[in-house]
């Protein structure tokens, strides 16, 4: 996934561009991951440490210099963490200890955990917490990279579990205060972190029936971009599916709350929110809840709030001119976030 800002709808597709040509390298944390990092979208004053190596990472030819910042050592236990993971059968052992009675044993469970530290956790993962992944972040910054940092936790069941991911949201991007500017690239959420799945496919259900029947109310719905086109499937919902009940529209309205503050907080640190897609039949609710904090924060040359646009899906192009349009039509909006995250 990439994301570019352009300065007109109609350089839009002109400028979009495959996730795999832009130089990047992938690390992620447990607590505050960094995944991948990429250059610099936003024009800025700050310089990266070494421009030979800066101009080097526009192509992948150059092996050398795009690895010089790595030790030869650190290069071949990552390419043995690679070749593991990617042999099933060891795939499925690991599975199967995690899961076993092995790890109720407090001896046992230690010399695994500090196996898996040791090497599939420190090739994927760039720390335990906001420090650690800040020194990951200033790796990357003096290779003249950034970093997405990205806070790996994707779901929860209630708004107690909700409101403590956020938390955890809102210290991730508070963290970037203390990083260099401009070395990192996007704070990255999951919506489904902060609001529960089944909600979400509610809210989908009826937005789609919505979409098939302009006079089907929704009586919660907000200002918001198109969600679909017409050639989006709406096979998820082949059924007139039952309004929210108030305590359903309770609960999305905290999400929508949720997602305002966490958009605020990536303001006043100055980093950029990309909200991550999901699976199809959620996204029409997370399409709209990112449109909905869009319009109100992304009001001039430097938006805060982007979607992603999940490019193998057929529909996507129509949808990124129609939601494009819809946003250039805006009077309070002077620049929409035609920055698209590519899933290629």
């Amino acid at each position: 996934m990439a994301n570019r800002v352009i300065p007109a709808a109609s350089k839009l597709l002109k400028t979009i561009r495959p996730v795999n040509s832009a130089s990047s390298t992938t690390i992620s944390a447990i607590s505050q991951p960094i995944g991948h990092a990429e250059k610099a979208p936003h024009p800025t004053t700050t310089t990266t440490n070494a421009d030979s190596v800066t101009l080097s990472l526009s192509s992948f030819d150059d092996a050398d210099k795009l690895f010089a910042s790595v030790s030869t050592s650190r290069l071949l236990r990552a390419a043995l963490n690679l070749h593991m993971v990617a042999v099933e059968p060891m795939v499925d052992v690991g599975m199967w200890v995690m899961r076993s009675r092995l790890m109720q044993t407090p001896l046992i469970k230690d010399v695994i955990l500090g196996l898996i530290r040791s090497t599939i956790y420190d090739h994927f993962c760039a720390g335990e917490d906001a420090v650690a992944a800040g020194k990951s972040v200033m790796e990357l910054n003096e290779a003249g990279l950034r970093g997405m940092l990205v806070y790996s936790l994707e779901y929860a069941g209630d708004n107690e579990a909700c409101d403590r991911n956020l938390q955890g949201f809102l210290d991730t991007a508070e963290s970037t205060k203390s990083l260099p500017p401009s070395s990192v690239s996007f704070i990255i959420v999951k919506i489904t972190a902060i609001c529960p799945t089944n909600l979400l496919k509610r809210a989908s259900d009826l937005l789609r029936w919505q979409h098939q029947d302009p006079s089907f109310n929704l009586p919660w719905k907000r200002d918001t971009f198109p969600i679909f086109s017409q050639s989006s499937p709406l096979y998820h919902t082949l059924e007139k599916p039952e309004h929210l009940t108030p305590e359903e529209e309770r609960d999305l309205e905290l999400v929508h709350q949720r997602l305002l503050k966490l958009s605020q907080k990536c303001a006043e640190a100055n980093v950029p929110l990309s909200v991550d897609a999901e699976y199809t039949s959620i996204q029409p609710a997370i399409d709209y809840l990112t449109y909905s904090s869009a319009i109100i924060y992304n009001k001039d040359d430097h938006p805060i709030v982007y979607g992603t646009l999940q490019a193998y899906l057929k529909d996507a192009k129509e949808r990124l001119l129609l939601a494009t349009k819809a946003a250039d039509k805006m009077d309070n909006i002077t620049e929409f976030n035609k920055q698209t995250l590519l899933n290629i």
